[in-house]
């Protein structure tokens, strides 16, 4: 319960971080990536400030032998920068760039019932649901390539 509880909290402190900076609205975001316009470099200040609460955070996180609700931190097995993770950063971005929401900006920003929120969230899954479904068949053709 307690578990659940933090999870919670730390949902809500990044939903509230989103809304009050002002990231939950595209056209915030999207004037970020205007520079020929009516650009604003507010986005800069908040990913600069995120990008400094995570790096302590981290810091003071992996000092522990073992995160405190499981037996080991779990993370990315390579560093390798390999097309899949280049194509998926180009997605994103494109997305991003276009709709004005990334994911996390749009999940706080469904509270405002704005329709594009809900329609970036349901592509968004949808893109999820694609992606599964690419890898899935991807890890089917391998192992047939590899027996050949």
């Amino acid at each position: 319960m307690k578990k659940h509880f933090l999870i919670y909290l730390i949902g809500l402190t990044f939903g509230l971080g989103i809304s009050i900076s002002g990231m939950a609205n595209p056209a915030k975001v999207i004037n970020f990536f205007d520079f020929a316009g009516t650009w604003d470099p507010s986005l800069a200040f908040v990913m600069g400030g995120a990008v400094t609460v995570a790096f302590i955070g981290y810091r003071l996180v992996f000092r522990r032998e073992a995160p405190i609700w499981g037996n080991s931190f779990s993370l990315p097995g390579t560093r390798q920068i390999d097309a899949r993770l280049i194509g998926g950063s180009l997605v994103f971005g494109i997305g991003w760039g276009i709709a004005g929401f990334c994911p996390g900006g749009a999940l706080p920003a469904l509270g405002t019932g704005r329709s594009e929120v809900f329609i970036f969230v349901v592509a968004l899954v949808a893109g999820i649901l694609l992606a599964k479904a690419l890898q899935k068949t991807s890890a089917r053709k391998k192992p047939k390539a590899a027996q050949a």
